[in-house]
């Protein structure tokens, strides 16, 4: 009796870790791969014919110290190690009572609107100051890019109209058309930007 309890034990802890650890896996990877092919493979993006990056995963457009590069537009803020690390994945933690959060969101409040000519009281975009939960958010929205638009502009020797038009053309809609807003992704907007106006 024991023996036969045993067998059956073993059959079902075989049986389960075939269709758990191979079936599953299997179909999962067999789905994305005719289905979702692009996602799958990473979403990577190409310029030049060399991956400058994805679409999924944020990036820094800052110098070697850390400073953001004018003539790009700036993405959200990352906490992801030292700043979009795909390794290190991950908000900061910080409750909004935290004196260290509530500093730091008031620092990039006056960065921001220094770096884009703004008036002292003007308003700034909730994305532009504050850190995404995983820290690798591609995207920013119109409000945030259409500030950033007459510096970028304005750097390049662009008509303002002109980058705006860029940004609206970029920007994608809502998911499933009612979840969230609309945004724009940050690398492709540059690499378009950089199609319309090489960086000298």
């Amino acid at each position: 009796m024991l023996r036969r309890q045993l067998f059956t034990g073993l059959k079902v802890t075989i049986a389960l870790l075939v269709l758990t650890a191979v079936v599953y896996p299997a179909a999962v990877w067999a789905v994305g791969e005719v289905a979702f092919k692009r996602q799958a493979d990473g979403s990577f993006v190409k310029s030049g014919g060399k991956v400058v990056g994805s679409s999924l995963i944020g990036q820094s457009f800052s110098d070697k110290d850390g400073n953001p590069i004018p003539k790009y537009f700036q993405p959200r803020p990352s906490a992801a190690g030292n700043g979009y690390d795909a390794a290190a994945s991950g908000g900061s933690n910080l409750g909004p009572s935290n004196p260290k959060l509530i500093d730091a969101v008031r620092g990039r409040v006056v960065a921001y609107r220094e770096l884009n000519g703004l008036r002292p009281d003007a308003t700034v975009p909730i994305d532009a100051v504050t850190e995404s939960g995983s820290g690798l958010d591609p995207d920013i929205s119109i409000a945030n890019a259409m500030l950033q638009a007459p510096r970028v502009a304005k750097v390049r020797g662009l008509p303002v109209t002109t980058v705006e038009s860029l940004v609206r053309s970029h920007s994608d809609g809502r998911p499933w058309g009612v979840l969230g807003e609309k945004t724009v992704n940050v690398l492709d907007l540059n690499l378009a930007l950089d199609k319309l106006s090489p960086p000298g």
